[in-house]
This record gives structure tokens, C-alpha cells and sequence, in this order.
């Protein structure tokens, strides 16, 4: 299929996860209403952003009650679920920062672990050291979807230009980066990243915000964005909640890629980017 209808869900987070996950489900259902066949929800869309939470919210599959979620809304309204981020316990106690994905089916399709972890230090401005409850996972995520390749990589994940690199060559023609930007980082680098990762790679690349909360002690950037294969700001929200629906033309891929042919033009002579 050469388009697709996809809705990026811009949700407020709370700090009660029983709201968090109705909301979640409300907003997955109005955007499947309007026509979207792929949904995405934000990063820790079920917790609240802070490391003292994490491990307190933090499910395992596939009993946990938010994944159960996830898998009856993408069954129920007949959709491919990228399920934002949730913390997630595996069963050696270790807490991971992941998306669950979803088949129309509500069959787990794939599962991506948060691989870059988010500790930085910016004076005076941001500071935050996820490594002292998350574990980083080790896999880059690409599901099969009727309408092609998807790849799915978490916030901080799309600073490292390698790994959407690789996603592109591996066929995925369109990315979901769940994330939740601070209002050091969002302002400065969000449209930057996500505009220089779709046009070095020539695909569709998504990104996926929590709503802004003001009063909270981590304020998120918001700004839901989809970019173009030649690098275009498609469409974009501002900082409050709501539901971003766009139509996603994958034939566009193709012909940015005939008429400047960048990833023909490597020279893996000279050079190469793969897994190890």
C-alpha cells in the first residue's frame, strides 16, 4: 500500500496510572475513528517522567495491565499500536524504558528497549541520570506491517545517527520515536534531529511527545512533529494535548530517492555502518 493514515498522541501524563492508561485508550480510540491505521502514544505515557517512579510502574508482559491495553485497543479498533513507552521489569529485576508494538490483531509484533539512556548533565539548566534505574537494551526494532517497514526507537535513541541509519537500510521507510524533550533540549535540538534524520536517510520519521505540564518537576517540550523524506516539517503540534493525524505517502520516498539518490552515493569502499 502506498499510504497510510497515522495518529501521533499527544497525552497529558499524570501520576496515577489508572487515568494515564484511559486517557491512553480514549486518545487511541478517537484517532483510530479518524481514519488513522497506525497509532502512536508518547514515552512513558502510563508514569510519570521522574527515575523514583519507574520501577514502581513498571510492568511485565504480557500481564501487565497497560499492555493488555495496548493489545485489546489495537484489536478492537482493527490498528498497528506503537505503545509510546512504558517501564518495563524483566524477570532478573532489571527495569527497561520500552515501546510494545502491536499488530491489527493485537499480536506483539515487537518490543524496542530504549537503547541510549538519557544522562546528561546541562548546567544550571536540566540534569537527569536515567542509568540509575534503567537498563539499556541492546536491539534495533523494525516490525512488518501490511503497509511496510516500521522502525521504532525511543527519545535520546534519535541523537545517534547510526541507528536510524541502519533502520533505513534495513528497509523502514517510516520511524515512531516516542519521546518526551525538556524545555532545555526541545527548543534547541527537536526540529533540528528529527528534520537531519529524515533527510539523511530519505524516510518518514515521527515524533511522538507528552503534553507539557508546567507544574510538573520534568516539563516536556510537546511539539508532536512528522518529517518528510526531504526533510520538511509535514505537521506539528504546539505544546497541549491533542491528536496528530497525518497521511503518510510512501511512493514520496521513491521519488526523493531518484531525484538525490544519497544512500546510491555511500562509499562502503571507504566506509560502513552496521551491527556488530
Amino acid at each position: 500500500m502506498d499510504k497510510v493514515r497515522i495518529a501521533l498522541c499527544q497525552m497529558m501524563v499524570v501520576a496515577g496510572k489508572k487515568e494515564n492508561k484511559e486517557r491512553a485508550k480514549k486518545m487511541i480510540y478517537d484517532a483510530a475513528d479518524k481514519g488513522a491505521k497506525i497509532v502512536s502514544l508518547p514515552e512513558m505515557f502510563n508514569c510519570p517522567y521522574d527515575n523514583k517512579r519507574f520501577r514502581e510502574y513498571a510492568e511485565t508482559f504480557p500481564q501487565g495491565e497497560t499492555i493488555k491495553m495496548l493489545s485489546n485497543a489495537a484489536k478492537e479498533k482493527n490498528i498497528y499500536l506503537i505503545g509510546g513507552s512504558i517501564p518495563e521489569l524483566d524477570d532478573q529485576g532489571r527495569v527497561y524504558n520500552t515501546s510494545f508494538i502491536f499488530d491489527n490483531k493485537g499480536n506483539l509484533i515487537g518490543k524496542h528497549r530504549k537503547m541510549h539512556l538519557f544522562d546528561i548533565d546541562i548546567k544550571d539548566r536540566v540534569s537527569f541520570k536515567e542509568s540509575e534505574v534503567l537498563t539499556g537494551g541492546k536491539d534495533v526494532t523494525i516490525v512488518d506491517t501490511e503497509y511496510g517497514k516500521i522502525g521504532v526507537a525511543i527519545c535520546y535513541d534519535i541523537r545517534f545517527p547510526e541507528l536510524l541509519r541502519i533502520m533505513a537500510l534495513k528497509g523502514a521507510k517510516l520511524v515512531f520515536i516516542p519521546a518526551a524533550f525538556n524545555m532545555t533540549t526541545g527548543p534547541a535540538h527537536w526540529e533540528i534531529l528529527f528534520k537531519s534524520r529524515a533527510l539523511d536517510n530519505q524516510i518518514y520519521v515521527a515524533g511522538i511527545s507528552t503534553a507539557r505540564d508546567i507544574n510538573y518537576s520534568y516539563v516536556a517540550y510537546g511539539n508532536s512533529i512528522v518529517v518528510s523524506p526531504w526533510g520538511e516539517v509535514v505537521s506539528r503540534l504546539d505544546e497541549k494535548e491533542a491528536i496528530l493525524i497525518e497521511d503518510i505517502d510512501f511512493d514520496y520516498i521513491n521519488e526523493v530517492r531518484e531525484s538525490l539518490p544519497l544512500l546510491k552515493h555511500r562509499r562502503e569502499d571507504v566506509y560502513r555502518v552496521s551491527l556488530l
